[in-house]
């Protein structure tokens, strides 16, 4: 099998997968809109039970072939996910916890899902195109959000259109939460069927069987060697790290109570924030020049803090519609350029413990900002705008050391 036919292949599968993942993960959170503090903290330690399945999950990508994982993951999360779906249609209703508990299986699926997409896209594509594909994959992904927002919108409020002329209307029922939970799961289940098509030789890498923290030993000595890489890694996540934060922990809250919408106003602001995704997906590597990665991040992360910052002064609907347009533009684009030079600067056969580091710090720090804002003074009134003023913050913070960082850098990304 030719390398294109192998991407294509790869590509539609993590397609299939992240539309019916990506209503899931706007359900859940909106699902509990109301209840921002219970919702927060569970996801606070969600998020730390990821950090340390993180640790293991990148030895996974590299212990195993890609292929492997991409399908033993996708095959167990649609199980997990059947199972709970069943339980729904069983009773009638899903308790709390078991909605959280897909919410987690979700998370920790990223832990694999995504560094063995990406190592798998580097595995069997050229040097020369590691930035085309993923360009790519950020495409394919965003143009799935887009049509995944779409239809959350309504699946989550319903429906009804008046046809022209005629007494007759066309209805579409709200989902219940179990019914998309089902969906999900059969999508996981095509995921893995389109992957067993794949027909490839793995690399033989020069991996050591070892124990996990030996391996994650070797990302961290790598690092400490490469210390340009290191900040630039760490920090480049920033973006990344305040848009999980952003989505699942803020913006509900923003939504249901300073901007007094409902639903499909959450589901659509999704659905946008993809096209911002998608365009840099498209044009990121025609705007900034290649040879110029880490400034490009730079000025990326200082409008990333200005697009916040005008969330924490705006009071419109067609305000936050814009900001996700420009935020998703943004953090894709970080995206597309930071993996670029991780490729060009990390082994293959380092990349998923490496990753796992990087991750690690991402996750630690995300924590942190979630139980910030479970805080009850987040839950009062509008007061969740202040959490955009302090991620805007943060973010001009992060958009400084990577200046520093790179005037320090004797080490250019040619």
């Amino acid at each position: 099998m030719n390398k294109n036919t192998a991407l294509r292949i790869l590509f539609t599968a993590n397609g299939i997968s992240s539309f019916a993942q990506g209503i899931s993960m706007l359900a859940i959170p909106w699902y509990f809109a109301t209840n921002t503090s219970y919702f927060n903290t569970a996801y606070g330690l969600i998020t730390i039970a990821v950090l340390f399945f993180g640790l293991y999950a990148g030895t996974l990508v590299d212990k195993y072939s890609r292929k492997t994982n991409f399908m033993g993951n996708s095959l167990v999360c649609g199980v997990l996910l059947l199972i709970i779906a069943l339980i729904g249609f069983w009773q009638g209703y899903l308790q709390d916890f078991l909605i959280v508990a897909v919410f987690a299986i979700t998370m920790l699926n990223y832990n694999i899902h995504y560094p063995t997409l990406y190592a798998f896209g580097q595995e069997i594509s050229d040097a020369k195109n590691y930035s085309k594909v993923n360009a790519n994959i950020e495409v394919v992904g965003q143009s799935m959000s887009i049509l995944s927002g779409g239809i959350a919108a309504i699946m989550l409020e319903g429906f009804t259109i008046q046809l022209p002329f005629s007494t007759f209307s066309l209805s579409f029922q709200r989902w219940n939460i179990w019914e998309i939970f089902l969906l999900n799961a059969i999508t996981y289940f095509l995921a893995a069927i389109f992957i067993s098509f794949i027909k490839y030789t793995p690399q033989k890498l020069h991996v050591k069987h070892e124990p996990i923290l030996i391996r994650l030993k070797q990302g961290f000595s790598y690092l400490k060697n490469n210390t340009n890489v290191l900040w630039f890694g760490l920090l480049s996540y920033s973006v990344f790290a305040m848009v999980l934060v952003e989505i699942h922990a803020v913006l509900p809250a923003y939504i249901n109570n300073h901007l007094h919408a409902k639903g499909n106003t959450f589901a659509i602001a999704d659905g946008v924030y993809a096209v911002g995704a998608l365009a840099a997906g498209l044009w990121i590597n025609k705007i900034f020049d290649s040879n110029k990665t880490e400034r490009a991040v730079i000025i990326l992360t200082v409008l990333s803090g200005f697009i916040f910052l005008w969330a924490f002064l705006g009071s419109k609907v067609w305000i936050i519609y814009t900001v996700c347009v420009l935020f998703g533009f943004s953090n894709a684009g970080i995206r597309v350029l930071r993996l670029t030079y991780l490729f060009h600067h990390i082994p293959n056969e380092l990349m998923g413990r490496v990753n796992s580091v990087f991750n690690m710090c991402n996750i630690i720090l995300r924590s942190l900002f979630i139980f910030l804002f479970s805080s009850s003074f987040f839950a009062v009134s509008n007061q969740i705008i202040w959490a955009y003023l302090i991620m805007a913050l943060f973010l001009f913070i992060s958009a400084t050391g990577l200046f520093i960082n790179q005037k320090k850098s004797t080490k250019r990304y040619e």
